[in-house]
């Protein structure tokens, strides 16, 4: 039977209605945690509206988090959501884009694979759609298919008319629609309201597509009537209108959906036999957050600090190391530029841990500075990431070695006293979308050092998303005022790693370790930063 569903992938797609930031990608990831639980192999794709090829070029207060996989891909945030769920990586072949889509259509018809015909959206853009599909989706059990945006919206049309002939395609035995709407509570009539939903449903059959089973938002529990009244206008059955109601930890939503019974239904349409879910990790977690032992405040200093959605990632890294230790971390995001103005000891007194994540140009980082200072002189557990190294090897290059006028060329390009320095294969470089240092790549750790001591083993492997780098000119004289390099490139050409020995807990790493936490299993920089913050924290040593 595996050889064979091998062979003939199903597919459930997952679209979203009335409203945006429902949660279509956090309810995609919790169907494939669901299915995984249930011994499938399953992959999951997100498919986006905009124009861009990939994210790594848009704003991230638009946007949000650049989350990138091993293969180096700049993908959306929502492709974090699926790693953290399940245990499949994902590449560039699980985000495609409309722009992604046309450049390589427009590309085939310059290079004249199209020659004497004309090129349309039908069926050559939607056709390239479905390509991508069934490339995703090859080799395993179950592909999970996230279409971005609303339905409604003009931009998600050829995506959709793609998916609606995957079912003429592959066979209606083998393909499943999930719809995510919203059913809004009217406070001053005290109802639940099912208009917007029937609409939504109305909007995605208007184009052939008649949904299998519905998501229902909601910040209540869906009375049985309330159910019946959406099946009946929505043409569903009742057991196919699943409440998603709000959860204090988004690593609820396997539980919730379970309880709602909507695995059992997804299994039931989809013809597939396979043994009940294993679903005891997911509540050991939820356990573990729900009665936590003690609580750490983490002070994130960063650029972006008004749209909490651009440290996705981080968020949840930091939130998967408080679990580790059955700890509650709650997250101070303060705005380097405030540091700047106000001071470090105003913005950051009393926190348990300073955490200076990855970011770009010259904005907020003098803030940043003073905060790995403060963190360094006051002993508080310190972790910088990406450019969280940066600023820490500029504050100590600065105020421990007297090099008064150390920066990054990225914030002076005539800078006399570089530490942090271009890197050389980036001088040529011209185009800037997908051009920096990205994907997985080894690290060797030093043994006798915090980050050996985390991992436990003499090499890793970590993402990176930048251009510059530690500057080697400059290695020898950090090195003998006590700057400990401790991760580097298999070659000892990049200083990947750096650590101050005289500290209860400072580390900063060039790579960026969040995009390979998971809820299951914590990554170890972060359980052993939250565990430090955490020893600080119980000492009451908080200055």
């Amino acid at each position: 039977m595996r050889a064979e569903k091998a062979v003939k992938p199903k597919y459930i797609f997952v679209t979203g209605g009335v409203v945006s930031s429902l949660g279509k990608g956090l309810a995609a990831a919790s169907i494939g945690a669901l299915m995984e639980a249930r011994g499938l192999k399953i992959t999951m794709l997100k498919l986006d509206p905009y124009i861009n090829v990939d994210p790594g070029t848009m704003n991230p207060f638009q946007h949000g988090e650049v989350f990138v996989t091993d293969d180096g891909a700049e993908t959306d945030l929502d492709l974090g959501h699926y790693e953290r769920f399940v245990s499949s990586l994902t590449g560039k072949k699980n985000n495609c884009t409309t722009g992604r889509i046309y450049h390589s259509v427009i590309t085939k018809e310059r290079r004249g694979d199209y020659l004497g015909g004309t090129v349309q959206v039908i069926p050559h853009i939607t056709d390239e759609i479905k390509r991508v599909i069934y490339a995703a989706a090859k080799g395993y059990d179950l592909a999970i298919v996230e279409v971005g945006g609303t339905v409604g919206d003009i931009e998600s049309l050829p995506f959709l008319e793609a998916i609606r002939q995957v079912k003429s395609d592959r066979g209606k035995e083998n393909v499943l629609y999930v719809h995510l709407t919203l059913v809004p509570y009217i406070k001053t009539a005290g109802e639940l309201k099912t208009k917007p939903t029937q609409h939504s449903v109305k909007e995605l059959r208007s184009i052939g597509i008649q949904p299998d089973v519905l998501l229902c938002r909601t910040d209540r529990p869906l009375p049985k009537e309330i159910k019946g009244k959406i099946a009946l206008f929505c043409n569903v059955t009742e057991d196919a209108v699943i409440t998603a109601s709000d959860v204090d930890l988004i690593y609820e939503l396997p539980l919730v959906f379970h309880q709602e019974g909507l695995d059992d239904k997804l299994m039931e349409l989809l013809n597939i036999w396979a043994s009940d879910p294993r679903l005891e990790d997911w509540e050991r977690v939820v356990e573990r957050w729900k009665n936590p032992t003690g609580e750490v405040t983490i002070a994130i200093v960063g650029k972006y600090v008004n749209l909490r959605e651009s440290y996705k990632s981080l968020n949840e890294a930091l939130t998967h190391g408080g679990i580790a230790h059955q700890v509650r971390v709650h997250n101070r995001y303060v705005d380097s530029e405030e540091v700047e103005r106000q001071g470090a000891e105003a913005m950051l007194k009393g926190v348990d841990g300073i955490l200076v994540p990855g970011g770009f140009g010259s904005r907020g980082v003098e803030g940043k500075i003073a905060a790995v200072r403060y963190a360094r002189e006051n002993r508080i557990p310190y972790f910088g990431i990406c450019l969280g190294m940066q600023v820490a090897v500029v504050e100590f290059a600065r105020n421990v070695c007297g090099l008064a006028k150390a920066t990054s060329r990225e914030l002076d390009g005539e800078s006399a006293c570089p530490v942090i320095d271009l890197m050389p294969e980036q001088h040529a470089v011209e185009e800037k979308g997908g051009t920096m240092r990205l994907g997985a790549y080894p690290c060797k750790v030093i043994e006798k050092s915090l980050a050996r001591k985390a991992y436990g083993v003499g090499q890793v492997s970590e993402r990176h998303r930048h251009r510059y780098e530690f500057n080697n000119d400059y290695r020898d004289v950090l090195s003998g005022k006590g700057l400990r390099i401790t991760g580097l490139s298999p070659d000892d050409r990049l200083v990947e790693i750096v650590e101050i020995p005289d500290h209860p807990w400072f580390l900063g790493c060039q790579f960026h370790p969040e995009f390979r936490s998971r809820p299951l299993v914590p990554h170890p920089l972060f359980r052993d930063f939250i565990g430090a913050a955490a020893v600080r924290a119980r000492q009451g040593t908080a200055p």
